[in-house]
């Protein structure tokens, strides 16, 4: 499993805004040029995340964005699944049809990933945007 561009670019940008006052409208071109991701890309996945009430937009000349909510409340798997949708490490864990063993049959792969699939969207769903900012800070200092 790899995050697809979108997500990596998706999460910088919440972060970016997480590390923020909620107060402070930050414009997209600023968001891109911190993060080094490119606007227009950007713009299309916080319009998702603003649809998602993730991220609020705000109009006009001092316009940009801010996070919905207090980055406590949002977790790594809500921003990761409104960017990409939920995850599944293989076809077959989303839709039983698409596997190539018929459906009765008994497949110790798809066990397996079925258990990793739970641990890996429960971590994501343990942090948070705080969680992560906290991070970012702590080894900021230490450096």
């Amino acid at each position: 499993m790899q995050f697809t561009k979108a997500e990596e670019y998706g999460m910088f940008g919440v972060l970016y805004l997480a590390e923020k006052d909620r107060s402070v409208v930050t414009p997209l071109s600023e968001i891109s040029h911190a993060q080094q991701i490119p606007e227009k890309f950007l713009a299309k996945i916080f319009q998702s995340l603003s649809k998602a009430g993730i991220v609020r937009s705000h109009r006009g000349v001092r316009g940009g964005f801010t996070l919905s909510r207090d980055p406590k409340d949002i977790t790594i798997k809500e921003v990761l699944e409104t960017i990409q949708g939920p995850y599944f490490l293989m076809k077959c864990l989303k839709d039983r049809d698409a596997c190539i063993r018929r459906p009765e049959e008994f497949c110790a792969l798809r066990e397996v990933l079925m258990i990793g699939q739970k641990k890996l969207v429960s971590v994501f769903e343990q942090y948070s945007l705080a969680d992560m900012v906290e991070w970012q800070n702590r080894r900021t200092v230490t450096r």
